[in-house]
């Protein structure tokens, strides 16, 4: 017969491995950041925004010092199911896809009700762009609160930004010491950082809650630190991060980079960044399916039949 101390001995410790069966089930469970792929018009080897939302899936989930992270992508509005999951949400597209995908208006109610739990959102390159159809006469936008600036398109009638390519664009640390940089170096590239990125109604001046990352001194013939990188971490306890590249696709392969670029993805997601940065794998570029590796000159615009109108370009 069992006496009663070696069947509470067997009580303890069957209850100690439900509970860690439960704990190692509950940590089992993954980081999930969504990938947004908006739409864009752009020549093949430049944005390559579906191409470039493959990559960061798969840097995502094949990162060596950071298990348990799980990357869904889509090219259209994503469903509850998926925005409830997420962690962080990641866009790329021709300007801010939430405005350009149908139904603009319930896109933004839904990322309103995702940030106002603490979601993170991240905007890669021309994703950090807004038209002037999108923003208010005085520049409000929700972005701008969710992410702490934009790029102000020229069609924006209270700021314009500035988008032009630099042979030699050297990207500095502006916040060394942030966790977006670490494992990162200052890096120099071939591309197109927007500059003069729009920041608020006071004197453009970022606000208390957003710190500049990075700038870079342009242009080169009146040279001045602009803000091509930020973030912001809001009251609502998300994190919001903005990087003005990369425009050509194969600059992917600049390690500093991609390393930066993902750090800023893992902080907005409330993960920890480790010491020396992320690390993960990168196979070729063609395993991504890019339209072209080396930028295309863009198709020369059909000439409309006789009689017949140009349609408006959006």
């Amino acid at each position: 017969m069992m006496n009663s101390h070696h069947r509470v001995r067997i009580l303890a410790a069957l209850a100690a491995l439900l509970i860690t069966t439960f704990v190692s089930a509950f940590a089992a469970e993954p980081t999930r950041i969504l990938i947004v792929v908006g739409p864009t018009n752009h020549p093949p080897g430049t944005h390559e925004v579906a191409a470039s939302g493959r990559v960061i899936q798969h840097c995502l989930e094949n990162l060596t010092n950071l298990p348990n992270v799980k990357a869904d992508i889509v090219y259209a509005w994503p469903d509850k199911a998926l925005r409830d999951a997420a962690s962080t949400v990641v866009f790329t597209g021709d300007t801010f896809p939430a405005n350009r995908l149908p139904n603009a208006q319930q896109n933004l109610a839904d990322l309103e009700i995702m940030m106002q739990r603490g979601c993170g959102i991240v905007c890669v390159h021309y994703a950090t762009g807004l038209l002037g159809e999108d923003v208010k006469p005085d520049g409000d936008h929700p972005l701008l609160r969710w992410m702490g600036g934009y790029f102000a398109n020229r069609s924006c009638k209270h700021h314009e930004s500035f988008a032009k390519i630099f042979p030699k664009a050297t990207i500095t640390p502006a916040a060394p010491q942030h966790p977006v940089w670490r494992g990162c170096s200052e890096f120099t590239l071939n591309d197109e950082p927007y500059t003069h990125n729009y920041f608020g109604p006071d004197a453009n001046k970022p606000a208390a809650n957003v710190t500049v990352l990075a700038t870079s001194m342009l242009p080169p013939d009146a040279p001045k630190a602009e803000a091509v990188s930020w973030c912001v971490e809001r009251a609502d306890s998300g994190r919001g991060f903005a990087v003005a590249m990369p425009h050509f696709f194969k600059n992917w392969v600049i390690e500093d980079l991609r390393r930066y670029i993902l750090n800023g993805i893992i902080w907005t997601a409330k993960l920890d960044v480790p010491t020396d940065g992320v690390k993960t794998t990168l196979p070729e570029l063609t395993t991504f399916a890019p339209l072209a590796l080396e930028p295309q000159p863009r198709a020369p615009k059909a000439k409309p039949a006789p009689g017949t109108s140009t349609p408006v370009s959006k």
